[in-house]
């Protein structure tokens, strides 16, 4: 996974008016960041993958519950939800997401995860490659900051520990478990996310579309079988295969605007079983990356037109038609809200200074956050890129290096300035949120 350069671009908005720093917040966080950083390195050694993330979840609970949160386990799979109440105002959502994924880890760190699991019937490590160890801490500290701050603001805090992101699964989950439902609507909605190109130090921000929606689609090509050294017996499946691969890269280039955005790309081609065999089936595996519904639309039905196409010309009947399965789920694209957007990164000016808050370019790939924000109550939410790049890995990006993306097994965040920075910004989000509106 390839990521854009990011653009340094002050944010600070003459709108919003914003109330002066408590003066112990940077001495709070500092305080803490011990105990903080003591608790990254033991969930990075601990990972538990996706719907399995129940030692997690469980520590999680019981921090929060430490300093005063009235909370529920098992909501949604593995979730949990913390609410803290001090008083009248808004209700602010946090989310953190808590899965790992299913390899081994290649860092060479100290507390390097050694874990190994069963995946698929297979044996394979386990690993924080997507910083989700650093989301929790940055989660937890911001929590711990939030009550010890508590004669600095009047609200609800909403602090969500979600399963199951990396599936896409995990914020439907819980909402379909009756999340607001249960705890009420919140007026606003925060989350963050590991950046493996912005500098420790740093936050990148966006409006609008931040990341795509993201679908699996599986089509079965079928044909007719035949010896491979007598093709004109056969509808071979393994050239309309190749032939659909290659109509499907007209489909963004010369059906969807310029202007939008979409990727389609063929992951996978099975088919046949020797050197000889012309096969009756060939299976393909796509990933289709939009931002906007008609687009999507419009590429689910040339996907259809095309498959029925080539099997029209090759002369297959039509209940030999390729079969195009397109699944009802699918991850939602990012959306930040725009005045949002304005609001948090003058927060974030405010306690790191503007030259440490960047425009992150909107990217494809894909993240379940924005789910809580597209709800028919259509909350505004905001997800923010935290700059967790040591200068080690700064100097070789400097120097046109290429240094671990997310998913990597040697991939790992700067502990403690990347703590520092998610705990200070998102601390200064909310006191700023609660004490505008208030």
């Amino acid at each position: 996974m390839r990521y854009p350069a990011f653009i340094l671009v002050f944010f600070l908005c003459s709108a919003f008016s914003l109330p002066n720093n408590p003066p112990d917040i940077q001495r709070i966080i500092a305080d803490d960041l011990p105990y903080l950083i003591d608790f990254y390195k033991t969930r990075h050694k601990n990972p538990e993958i996706s719907l399995e993330e129940k030692e997690t979840s469980a520590t999680l609970a019981k921090e929060l519950e430490k300093i005063g949160f009235t909370v529920t386990q098992n909501f949604g799979g593995y979730g949990i939800v913390g609410i803290f109440k001090n008083g009248n105002g808004p209700t602010i959502l946090y989310r953190t997401d808590m899965d790992a994924l299913p390899m081994p880890e290649k860092t060479g760190l100290k507390y390097a995860s050694t874990k190994t699991i069963q995946y698929k019937g297979a044996e394979t490590g386990a690993m924080h490659s997507c910083g989700h160890d650093m989301h929790m801490t940055s989660w937890l500290g911001t929590a711990r900051a939030m009550v010890k701050m508590k004669k600095e603001w009047k609200g609800t805090l909403m602090f969500i520990g979600q399963p199951a992101e990396e599936i896409g699964a995990g914020s439907k989950l819980m909402l379909d478990a009756g999340l607001y439902k249960k705890f009420g609507v919140p007026d606003y909605g925060i989350g963050l996310h590991c950046s493996p190109t912005i500098p420790a130090g740093q936050v990148g921000l966006a409006k609008g579309f931040t990341m795509a929606n993201t679908e699996s689609i599986d089509i079965k090509v079928f044909g007719r079988g035949a010896h491979g050294a007598s093709p004109h017996k056969s509808i071979d499946p393994v050239v309309l295969s190749s032939l659909m691969v290659m109509e499907f890269q007209t489909i963004v280039s010369r059906n969807v605007d310029p202007i939008e955005s979409a990727v389609l790309t063929v992951g996978s081609i099975t088919g046949g079983t020797k050197h000889n065999i012309i096969p009756d089936e060939v299976k393909m595996q796509i990933t289709l990356r939009t931002f906007k519904e008609d687009v999507r639309q419009l590429i689910h039905k040339r996907i259809r037109e095309i498959a029925k196409g080539v099997a029209i010309s090759a002369g297959l009947p039509e209940d030999m038609y390729p079969e195009v399965i397109i699944p009802g789920f699918s991850t939602v694209p990012n959306y930040n809200n725009p005045e949002l957007v304005d609001q948090l990164s003058a927060s974030a000016a405010k306690i790191i200074g503007s030259e440490n808050v960047v425009y992150a370019a909107p990217q494809m790939v894909a993240e379940d956050f924005s789910r809580y924000g597209q709800t028919e109550h259509k909350i505004p939410t905001v997800l923010y890129w935290l700059g967790t790049i040591p200068p080690d890995r700064q100097e070789a990006a400097a120097r046109g290096e290429s240094i671990p993306a997310l998913h990597s097994p040697y991939f790992y965040p700067d502990p403690k300035p990347s703590i520092e920075t998610g705990v200070t910004v998102t601390t200064q989000m909310m006191l700023d949120l609660f004490n505008t509106v208030n």
